[in-house]
């Protein structure tokens, strides 16, 4: 059926930011969202999609730019969908994100809140991250700007590396530069790419499930180490001599590489969680460092892809905790025990839970690589681990740090932190809006005494949140 043609809607202009990375406008009683767009534009606008109360559109041509726009830095801004907030100051990104707490913790948790802290901004805008991904497709995906100056028939079959277009999985558009990561990334990223050109190497068929390039993965460390990890795809038996010779042109080209994995994934999607991978150069991980401690960090591992940001996110749930000393911490959704570790100096001791069993071995590891002797680290699920027999066993915890992830906590868990009765509760989270919900929950029990947002992501829509809650008296 053909998509239905809406009249455009001319002189629109834009009033504020809205969620996820989108601006809103509106006309009449119907709010519209947009992308890329910032407050202030006035533009002509075509709707994409139509509810009830509510439609998205696009601009389809920019009346009056608004004083507040900036360039984007990025030319690959617009396509991506990574960096939607590029053209909006960082200043203003701020103020939107603080906002955006402030809505969700009102509007959806309906609590007692104190005076909200300013949000800390990131150490570094830009080259922040120490994590990328890109996928890579037998034949890239074209703008139509760059349809319609290509010649009939000209590159249609051309390979790509890069990130998978916003709502299409087999969509993928080609990165030459990408602000980030530290440029080395970039630089690998496309010398692979022309190796790939030259040599006749396949890239992958997201449909056919056919092509030898699959799937790159880049991280670096505040250590100065570098981890590339390649997913192949081997077809024909001399698949896996290429994918060597690519390998070994990595090490000559590259000495910064560290840590340089490869894996045959031949399954349907590009997880590699239950893979094993093979180690081509050096060790099969990077350490990551954060005050006087070493982390461990393998291609499996979770680690917070903002570095500099992570430490004070980490120095805000440490500060929240108040701990004198003689405390027993409990971290839920510990991971690799990132601040279970952290904060163990400051504890009698730490217990940490993890559903992953895989995360809660690396938490043992960097316990021991720092010395740490009073963390105890177990996997399962929350609300089976923490059952009455586990408190009398390990001690009630006088404080609670729980880091869920964006899906907030099941209503049992939270069940079970009442049940536990702490003394002080530390909530991080990187999704606000279950935040609120979870905090509307515990409100019965617990007072929200201080919120700290965090901004671990410039030019995008996320925020993290730190909320400090205290058992009410009687």
């Amino acid at each position: 059926m053909a998509r239905k043609i809406y009249p455009l809607l001319e002189n629109v202009k834009i009033e504020a930011v809205a969620a996820e990375g989108k601006a809103i406008a509106h006309v009449g009683e119907m709010a519209v969202f947009v992308p890329f767009v910032v407050p202030g534009d006035i533009v002509d606008l075509r709707i994409r999609k139509k509810r009830k109360n509510y439609a998205e559109a696009e601009v389809v041509r920019f009346v009056e730019k608004s004083l507040d726009r900036i360039e984007p830095k990025c030319k690959h801004f617009g396509i991506c969908g990574g960096c939607k907030w590029q053209n909006l100051p960082y200043d203003l990104q701020l103020k939107a994100k603080q906002q955006q707490v402030y809505d969700q913790l009102t509007r959806i948790g309906k609590v007692e809140l104190p005076e909200f802290r300013p949000i800390l901004g990131s150490v570094k805008i830009f080259e922040y991250r120490n994590k990328t991904e890109y996928g890579c497709a037998s034949k890239r995906w074209y703008t139509r700007q760059e349809l319609d100056v290509l010649p009939p028939g000209a590159g249609l079959s051309q390979g790509a590396i890069g990130f998978h277009i916003t709502g299409a999985f087999d969509k993928i558009y080609p990165i030459e530069k990408c602000w980030l990561m530290d440029d080395l990334h970039n630089q690998i990223r496309n010398d692979i790419y022309q190796y790939a050109l030259d040599n006749g190497l396949s890239f992958y068929d997201l449909r056919q499930h056919v092509g030898l390039l699959r799937d790159i993965m880049l991280r670096n460390s505040n250590t100065g180490e570098w981890m590339v990890l390649i997913q192949f795809h081997y077809d024909e038996p001399g698949d896996e001599k290429k994918a060597k010779d690519l390998l070994q042109h990595l090490v000559d080209k590259f000495p910064q590489i560290t840590s340089l994995l490869y894996v045959d994934n031949q399954k349907c999607n590009d997880t590699f969680g239950d893979l094993e991978l093979t180690t081509f150069k050096g060790k099969d991980y990077i350490f990551e460092t954060m005050e006087d401690l070493k982390f461990k960090v393998n291609a499996k591992s979770f680690y917070q892809t903002n570095t500099e940001q992570a430490y004070r996110l980490y120095c805000v749930a440490r500060e929240f905790a108040q701990l004198q000393g003689d405390e027993i911490v409990y971290d839920l959704y510990t991971g690799t025990g990132t601040i279970a570790n952290f904060v163990a100096h400051k504890a009698r001791k730490v217990v940490g839970i993890e559903y992953v069993p895989e995360a809660i071995e690396n938490a043992k590891v960097n316990s021991e690589i720092n010395g740490i002797s009073n963390t105890s680290f177990f996997a399962g699920d929350m609300k089976d681990i923490l059952t009455d027999d586990f408190i009398a066993e390990h001690g009630r915890p006088d404080v609670i740090i729980t880091d869920p992830p964006r899906a907030g906590m099941h209503p049992d868990v939270v069940k079970v932190i009442l049940n536990a009765a702490p003394k002080r509760i530390v909530y991080v989270s990187c999704n606000p809006a279950t935040q609120a919900r979870d905090l509307s929950l515990l409100d019965a029990l617990y007072k929200v005494e201080a919120v700290q947002p965090v901004d671990m992501f410039p030019h995008t829509p996320h925020v993290e949140n730190v909320v400090q809650l205290t058992k009410r008296e009687g």
